[in-house]
């Protein structure tokens, strides 16, 4: 479990019902160096990430059947360590307030003539993705050392 951001752990989860932004935004974000997943169906969303290493998503809020706030609220539940990014065509100040309240790390609107934004934000939660980890290694080290700190005095009786 390393701390570094390899290629393979720039992979974004992208999930958006609209197809031709999803090619929009993976071929921006894979000249940038990110490894996307483009996913249309909202509802597959949840086990794409069960079956992945994907830490990082970019949700869209409108979606037919389940929308992307329903979904934040999924990954959330699921595994609170998985960093998102909300993108809307729904302009609106409770749009943001819902998203940053579910966890959600920023919110952009669509259209996105400009992907600047979004690439320093995917920057940042990487680092914190990366942070995230880190933690959970250095927990993890610890207690093994404590463990094997008991298991030697144990062993001298």
């Amino acid at each position: 479990m390393s701390s570094n951001t390899s290629d393979s752990q720039r992979l974004v989860l992208h999930v958006d019902d609209d197809e031709n932004f999803l090619k929009l935004s993976k071929h921006r974000l894979s000249n940038e160096g990110y490894s996307v997943e483009s996913i249309s169906r909202p509802e597959h969303a949840l086990k794409y990430l069960l079956n992945s290493h994907c830490r990082v998503c970019i949700l869209d809020i409108d979606m037919p059947r389940v929308n992307g706030l329903e979904l934040l609220q999924e990954i959330k539940s699921y595994d609170g360590g998985i960093q998102v990014i909300m993108l809307t065509g729904l302009v609106s100040q409770m749009t943001v307030l819902e998203s940053l309240r579910g966890g959600a790390e920023a919110c952009f609107f669509k259209p996105m003539p400009d992907f600047t934004p979004l690439l320093e934000a995917l920057d940042a939660t990487f680092v914190k993705a990366d942070r995230w980890w880190h933690c959970l290694y250095e927990l993890k080290n610890r207690r093994q050392s404590e463990l094997g700190g008991a298991e030697t005095a144990l062993s001298q009786f």
